[in-house]
């Protein structure tokens, strides 16, 4: 099973779901939804809509594993 990435919001395309656009340069853009499609024809650029997750990683929104969310588990005291 291959799983697609979508073009404008980098989510998951799961087979039988979403919409492949090919350009007439033979270009192949796969969108999730009609919401993602729409906003490509518009020509949005993704980093500046505020859902993408590219906007989420250049404006430093996005979670990394860092010091502050270690996580103590199974700590025995007495």
């Amino acid at each position: 099973m291959r799983l697609e990435k979508c073009y404008f919001c980098s989510s998951t395309v799961y087979p039988g779901h979403g919409i492949r656009f090919v350009r007439n340069d033979s270009k192949v853009f796969n969108f999730c939804r009609s919401k993602c499609r729409a906003a490509f024809k518009k020509k949005r650029n993704p980093r500046k809509v505020r859902w993408t997750k590219a906007f989420r990683k250049a404006h430093g929104k996005e979670l990394t594993m860092d010091a502050t969310f270690d996580l103590r588990r199974n700590a025995m005291y007495q």
